[in-house]
């Protein structure tokens, strides 16, 4: 477990240290202040990927002729005032996941990775939220970027944030893991799924847990959550004890699963020759569960 401990890395976009300021947000004298400050930086970003600049994300004054309702305020720290342009090219789908993902938790601090997902995900959402779901009018950017107003009925949409639960079944001290076709050659991960309406957390977890390998879970304990910008989710790590464990597997949503003791969690997250599964890269939040249950 030494081997383990020694090497902990941060959780992937979790660790934010800006101040939101949500009183600026409805005060148009304030923004306006704000975004004229002569520390006032925008946030730089190619396409939804991250613009990098040495060890940090890249960040820039102000160009001279930047309008303020083209903006969003990410918030405040030390130096000033920190906005993202919200539009000015054209975005690939948000679901993407910006290359080079893998690398950047090794070279950027968790503070920039949060700031950065923030971004993504503000960015995203304005990108593909131009029409008003209510009646089909076009909308903009009010409140420093945090809701768009309809210009015909004048609805207010917020942006959304998809509940995720990310989940490890635990019977006769081992954990279930699977993998998804998609998924690099020998690589498992915790099972996860869309948190839907009616539901709470736990409700959610038992549900995927059988709908995708057919156990049953009797008790769910919640571990930890990580905002995942791909497109824009919230995932909420758990660990359930469950009935037995034979499997039954939706096949259209896992290709392979298997039961692994901690001696076996421990060798993958280690990446010892010999280990049962590749693991998830510390960036994601399953890494993190993997380690929370092998620790606990």
């Amino acid at each position: 477990m030494a081997d383990v401990e020694e090497k902990r890395p941060a959780l992937g976009f979790a660790g934010g240290t800006l101040d939101r300021m949500d009183a600026w947000r409805g005060d148009a004298a304030a923004l306006a202040a704000a975004f004229a400050h002569p520390a006032a930086r925008v946030l730089l970003l190619e396409g939804l990927s991250p613009v990098v600049d040495g060890d940090r994300l890249a960040i820039a004054p102000l160009l001279p002729d930047a309008r303020v309702e083209d903006h969003g305020l990410l918030g405040v720290d030390a130096v000033g005032p920190l906005f993202v342009a919200l539009k000015g090219q054209a975005l690939p789908h948000g679901a993407q996941v910006a290359p080079g993902l893998w690398d950047l938790q090794k070279l950027l601090s968790p503070e920039d990775l949060a700031h950065y997902a923030t971004a993504k995900a503000l960015v995203d959402w304005h990108a593909r939220h131009g029409f008003c779901a209510a009646c089909g009018e076009h909308t903009a950017p009010v409140r420093a970027g945090w809701s768009r107003r309809c210009e015909g009925c004048n609805a207010e949409h917020f942006p959304r944030v998809d509940p995720v639960v990310i989940m490890l079944a635990e019977y006769d001290g081992k954990i279930l893991v699977g993998r998804q076709a998609r998924f690099a050659p020998g690589q498992y991960s915790a099972l996860a799924g869309f948190v839907e309406p009616g539901e709470t957390i736990e409700e959610a977890v038992a549900r995927e847990l059988w709908e995708e390998a057919g156990v049953r879970a009797t008790a769910v304990r919640y571990v930890m959550s990580q905002p995942w910008p791909f497109p824009s989710s919230l995932m909420m790590a758990c660990v359930a004890q469950v009935e037995s464990a034979e499997l039954t597997l939706d096949t259209t949503e896992i290709e392979a699963a298997m039961w692994v003791d901690r001696d076996g969690v421990r060798g993958a997250l280690a990446r010892e020759d010999g280990a049962p599964f590749l693991a998830p890269q510390p960036i994601a939040i399953a890494h993190h569960l993997l380690r929370w249950w092998v620790e606990n």
